[in-house]
């Protein structure tokens, strides 16, 4: 067989697989939006049995031996060429399937399965004891994965690896501690300062049915394709990718506070775009898939910020807003609401942080999975480390679990090692944001003339089109010149809240 015919072959297998993938995607996004809750015990069986599909499908030993085979031929002679980016990834994606037993597979997708309507349950009467088993377990099998997996300091590394390949637990240590030095004075300032917003105007009526039609106008004029996507509500929000042209994106609504949906979907449309701008003729390959998970934070959290907390945004979007909410927002001018969203205030949930001191929450799930993960902590003992890790970093302690370790979905479907994604992402982001305005010009001009067309563009060519073909940070470094560091992310904090806040 020639190596062409070899790599058909391989890619085809990828595609069976992927294929198969988008069933247990669709079977989750479901499961979290409108399956009744009898349901759960059975769909806990159905994702373990596709689990374990998938699992043996990606540990074909027909693949190890194409793979072989291709490694061998002169298709991954140029590295950064369709097909030798294909072989690199799928020999990554095979050497680290078959370190896990099919059964450990099943296992985990059922466990997460029960869990994550127990964390549901659990976060709305404020039970973490009702959690704390399924988190035990969920731990126990994420440290049974880790081992399988083999890592040279910290089964942390192994895990973060499945979202952030080659991060580690120390440069991701060094990184927060850095970032935490510049963030720490600034917070200070901050709320030291006699100016502050009115924080009251994000805090009124603002009716649940005028939120969803606001939300998705939005999510529609920075460029998320509803053609091929839709909105729906949950009680954590995400985006799920089923495959080309069907992107599903999820948010809650609170009828008394603006941010937690409208910052929400411009997050979760961030990763829709993401999706929306891979390559289709190559999904099922890792040239149709997002980079890491980092990479796609820093498209959420580039929208969602960079974009949406902008004045130059609300210059274009505030009358469309007020017209909307008009009841609610006659007497509000645009700069109090700029102001009134973007203020800044430790406080207890991460989705709801602002920009400054969102990090920290991050910094503080890092250090909790960590001690988790290596037995310092026991689950039993998670609230009351949680509580007075914010209030050791924030200032602020969490009068109940469904506000503090309860809080976040990840957990419950068994992504340990994920939440560093999101500081990489805004370090990351800033760095994108800040090439984009070298290359595209003002920005802000284009924000407030309702123009977005341009941005999305330029991340759709520097970004979304590379597929897996560069590491994240390759990735970054090759686009902006400069290997990724907090640099540009503190001035960008520095620079737009010293002028809200007159520092």
């Amino acid at each position: 067989m020639d190596a062409r015919t070899s790599y058909d072959e391989l890619i085809n297998l990828s595609k069976q697989t992927a294929l198969l993938a988008s069933c247990e995607a669709l079977l989750s996004w479901e499961q979290q939006t409108y399956m009744p809750p009898g349901g759960v015990e059975h769909r806990g069986n159905q994702l373990a049995l596709l689990a374990g599909m998938i699992h043996e499908q990606r540990t074909d030993p027909k693949i190890g031996d194409l793979l072989g085979e291709l490694e061998a031929s002169d298709l991954t002679g140029k590295p950064d060429a369709v097909e030798a980016v294909n072989i690199r990834e799928l020999r990554r994606v095979y050497d680290r399937a078959t370190k896990l037993p099919r059964a450990l597979v099943e296992e985990f997708a059922k466990t997460t399965t029960v869990a994550e309507r127990c964390w549901a349950e659990a976060r709305v009467k404020d039970n973490f004891p009702a959690f704390e088993p399924h988190l035990a377990r969920i731990i126990d099998l994420s440290r049974q994965m880790a081992e399988c997996y083999g890592y040279e300091s910290s089964p942390y590394d192994a895990l973060m690896d499945s979202y952030e390949p080659g991060a580690t637990c120390e440069q991701v240590t060094a990184l927060f501690g850095r970032i935490k030095e510049g963030l720490v004075p600034l917070v200070a300032s901050i709320i030291a300062s006699p100016k502050q917003p009115d924080e009251s105007i994000v805090r009124r009526n603002y009716p649940v049915d005028r939120q969803e039609i606001l939300g998705e106008a939005a999510a529609a004029a920075i460029g998320f394709d509803f053609q091929k996507g839709r909105l729906d509500r949950t009680a954590h929000p995400f985006c799920s990718t089923i495959g080309p042209g069907d992107i599903r994106l999820t948010t809650r609504y609170n009828p008394v506070y603006f941010n937690d949906s409208f910052f929400s979907i411009l997050h979760e449309a961030g990763h829709g775009l993401y999706e929306q701008g891979l390559l289709e003729e190559h999904f099922g390959t890792p040239m149709g898939e997002a980079v890491s998970l980092g990479i796609h934070e820093s498209q959420s959290r580039l929208w969602e910020n960079a974009v949406g907390r902008s004045h130059s945004f609300w210059r274009h979007f505030y009358p469309r807003t007020r017209q909307v909410f008009h009841a609610t927002l006659h007497d509000v001018a645009l700069e109090d609401f700029h102001f009134a969203i973007n203020r800044v205030k430790p406080s207890l949930v991460r989705v709801d942080a602002d920009e400054v001191t969102y990090n920290l929450h991050v910094l503080i799930r890092f250090e909790v999975e960590q001690a988790m993960l290596s037995g310092d902590l026991p689950i039993a003992d998670v609230p009351a480390a949680w509580n007075q890790k914010y209030q050791d970093y924030l200032g602020v302690t969490p009068p109940s679990s469904k506000d503090g370790c309860l809080q976040d979905v990840h957990w419950s479907i068994g992504a340990i090692g994920y939440f560093p994604t999101y500081t990489l992402g805004n370090v990351y982001a800033a760095q994108l944001m800040n090439q984009a305005e070298e290359s595209l010009g003002s920005l802000d001009e284009l924000y407030a003339a309702g123009e977005f067309h341009p941005l999305l563009t330029w991340l759709r060519e520097q970004v979304h089109a590379h597929g897996q073909c560069y590491r994240s940070a390759e990735l970054v470094e090759r686009v902006t010149k400069k290997a990724p560091d907090e640099t540009a992310l503190l001035e960008s904090l520095r620079s737009k809240f010293g002028q809200l806040y007159d520092l």
